[in-house]
């Protein structure tokens, strides 16, 4: 039977929508929105009146790839000691902009420490606990402050500590309808509401429709969905994404995974953060890789080379091929801060590490840069493939340093520093 060709292939660029149109915040040297790739942030979970312990985490985050980094401000001695985080991540070399997170006495504490509101690079917002009875009065303060000192502001809705004035108001509002909505609905759109309103509010204060950013935090993925989608429907300003609690471990980052993947798709969504429950003692930067990740499988963002590793199965007993895998990912991260600076493109070079004879050749070939390892019972060599053909085929127990080897070799010359050239095989 001949191959008919007369249907039209599916556009590949489907179900991904283009990115939803916003206005671009500066965040000190961080540009945000839809002119810009979406942006990495993070958290750090130090007493930020400890500003040893605080820098540290920070320059941690901002190695790891975080964009921003926000940290607690919610007392007097946190306050006073933003300006010494700042002196001393610029000892460490660390430049990146921080993110004040303020709860309940913002108002207070950027006007009593006047360094502090000039150090940060953007304030966080969060309209359902700046007071009840002066609510309006203390959210302009901040806005003020944050006009005063030319900072943009992140409105931050959190479904945990939403307006209950406002919700009150509409949920008694909806019991009038004819047709009244779920609870869920109208709190999902009080949500909506609050952040939209306060927005209006800050610019009515004098705060620039290009210095506001807005979020509409919850726990559960469709909410998620279902509350960003309405927020992008109504308003031009760049939206961060994030679970409010994702949850420890494997949880955590399935339901990041599900719930950031869903909007980005959409073409929602400007800057992310993967808000991961640590463990005891835990790394911290692990919810940038998350985030990282999530960017990179959705082919929106590249961070680092990615490793293609098969399952295995009982062709692959040995655990030699999961080792190799584990060993090549671990020397990719290593050297990327090298390799970063040195040889521009390089993370987004692909490599597959594979356990037999089945996939491996072919893998290998769609990668960059392959090898197939023999699997249980098979000839004791690995072929090692470069850009689609077989470059050399490797035996012994020296396999992983020699592919290593050839790792380093096909990085210098397929990703040449700048003003380098590329050696072209065969040239004389």
């Amino acid at each position: 039977m001949p191959l008919s060709f007369q249907h039209p292939l599916p556009d590949p660029e489907v179900p991904f929508s283009p990115r939803r149109h916003t206005l671009t915040t500066h965040v000190g040297s961080v540009a945000v929105g839809s002119a810009h790739p979406v942006v990495v942030q993070s958290m750090t979970n130090t007493d930020t009146a400890d500003p040893v312990g605080t820098a540290e985490q920070v320059a941690a985050l901002a190695r790891a790839g975080s964009q921003l980094v926000r940290i607690t401000v919610n007392n007097e001695d946190a306050a006073a000691a933003v300006p010494e985080i700042r002196t001393r991540l610029a000892d460490l070399g660390v430049d990146v902009p921080l993110v004040g997170d303020f709860h309940y006495n913002g108002h207070l504490l950027l006007t009593r420490f006047p360094d502090c509101a000039r150090t940060l690079d953007k304030y966080r917002i969060n309209p359902g606990n700046v007071g009840s009875k002066r609510r309006d009065e203390n959210f302009r303060t901040i806005v003020q402050v944050a006009v005063d000192n030319g900072k943009p502001v992140r409105i931050g809705v959190n479904w945990g500590s939403l307006d209950q004035d406002l919700l009150t108001a509409m949920m008694d509002e909806n019991a009038r309808r004819p047709e009244p909505w779920t609870a869920r609905d109208v709190y999902i759109e009080a949500m909506v509401e609050s952040a939209l309103r306060s927005a209006v509010l800050a610019q009515e204060t004098g705060l620039g429709a290009d210095r506001i950013i807005l979020s509409a935090k919850v726990s559960g993925v469709r909410d998620l969905a279902d509350v960003y989608g309405r927020l992008a429907s109504r308003c031009e300003y760049p939206l961060h994404l994030g679970l409010t609690e994702a949850g420890l471990g494997m949880k955590g980052i399935v339901a990041s995974t599900a719930g950031l993947s869903l909007l980005l798709s959409q073409g929602i969504g400007d800057t992310i953060r993967v808000s991961l429950t640590p463990r005891p003692n835990g790394d911290r930067t692990e919810e940038v890789q998350v985030a990282q990740q999530i960017l990179q499988s959705l082919e929106l963002r590249s961070f680092t080379p990615q490793v293609t590793a098969c399952p295995g199965c009982g062709r692959t007993t040995s655990t030699f091929f999961q080792h190799m895998a584990e060993d090549i990912q671990a020397y990719l991260r290593e050297q990327m801060p090298v390799w970063r600076a040195r040889h521009p493109g390089v993370e987004e070079m692909k490599v597959a590490v594979m356990g037999c004879v089945v996939n491996g050749p072919g893998e290998s070939k769609h990668a960059n840069i392959g090898i197939s390892l023999p699997g249980t019972f098979e000839d004791p060599v690995a072929p090692v493939y470069v850009d689609g053909a077989l470059h050399t085929t490797l035996r012994g127990n020296a396999i992983v340093a020699e592919f290593l080897e050839i790792l380093e070799a096909y990085v210098g010359r397929t990703y040449p520093a700048r003003g380098e050239t590329v050696e072209v095989a065969g040239a004389r």
